[in-house]
């Protein structure tokens, strides 16, 4: 079996290609900088190709024949999956990866909007979602983003090839280019007496990298056109994972709640929301674990990055 991971070298597409690796795939990922490389993929025999995600000829001629999974996690728009539908019709299934920013609550409020949304509970595939953004709208803004992200479903979706799309929530994982827990634990490893959290009961769900990996490899056993959430079983609150952390790290100092609009306490996790995630189950995926026993991965990664001397 082939696979071939456009975006293969940060959190999502390390952790998928060392997955099917390690499961006996060969695996080819592309990437912008041969230096991001983790060693663990090299290691795992995966082959790293400097082929940008807007060179479609380039991508085309990797995949070529005889691929049986192309996951695509670098498609921002419509025209980026356009430009490499020879490369999809080829493989015999594709992923493309898009967002939890997609949807809206019931009042058309989402994540990257002014309000925060409120959704009355887990929220599913079918739920509503933003409108899919013209070819000339950034997908790089905060508000053209999501609608991008829309727009880049509907093309694969709308090919009528064996596509499965997956929308993820804040991943999580080693190799993570801006990682989420990254300020808590620069300040843990300050020796900071103090960290304080506005909102520390919210529920934001979590995405490992592993997870979706194990989703990856599931889809590609069972080649379809679908949408899936990808989450991790558990739901974890801010503080939650903000204790998780210090237990890792060994920082004894306080976590004190704060009110909100003090301008103090901010954290990653303050959006309220949880997906659904039993298409996902129903298809067979199994998580590869926790929330937050993934999560040590993404801290130890992110503190051997600060003190290269703890590796």
């Amino acid at each position: 079996m082939r696979a071939v991971v456009l975006g293969g070298t940060g959190a999502l597409g390390g952790a998928t290609a060392l997955r099917l690796a390690r499961a006996g795939w060969d695996v080819d990922v592309t990437g912008r900088d041969g230096s991001r490389m983790p060693v663990e993929l090299s290691g795992a025999g995966v082959r790293f190709h400097r082929v940008e995600r807007s060179d479609a000829r380039g991508i085309n001629r990797l995949v070529g024949e005889g691929t049986d999974l192309l996951v695509d996690l670098v498609a921002y728009t419509a025209a980026d999956v356009r430009s490499i539908l020879p490369a999809m019709a080829s493989a015999a299934s594709s992923v493309l990866a898009s967002s939890r920013a997609v949807y809206t609550d019931g009042a058309g409020r989402h994540v990257n909007g002014g309000e925060a949304p409120r959704f009355e509970g887990p929220v599913r595939e079918d739920a509503p979602t933003l409108p899919p953004a013209g070819d000339d709208t950034d997908p790089f803004s905060r508000e053209g983003y999501a609608p991008c992200k829309v727009a880049a479903e509907l093309a694969a979706l709308d090919s009528g090839l064996p596509v499965t799309v997956i929308r993820p929530s804040k991943v999580h994982g080693p190799w993570a280019r801006n990682a989420r827990t990254q300020g808590i634990i620069e300040q843990m490893l300050r020796g900071e007496p103090v960290i304080e959290l506005v909102d520390p009961g919210t529920v934001d769900h979590l995405t490992a990298a592993a997870n979706a990996a194990a989703l990856i490899e599931t889809v590609a056993a069972h080649p379809g056109t679908r949408i899936l959430n990808a989450a991790d079983p558990d739901t974890p609150s801010a503080a939650e994972i903000v204790r998780a952390i210090a237990a890792q790290l060994g920082w004894s100092g306080a976590i004190n709640p704060v009110r909100n609009g003090l301008n103090r306490g901010h954290h990653p996790w303050r959006t309220a929301m949880t997906l659904d995630t039993a298409a996902a189950r129903n298809l067979g995926y199994r998580p590869a674990g926790n929330a937050l026993d993934l999560l040590a991965q993404e801290v130890e990664w992110v503190r051997t990055q600060a003190d290269p001397g703890a590796r």
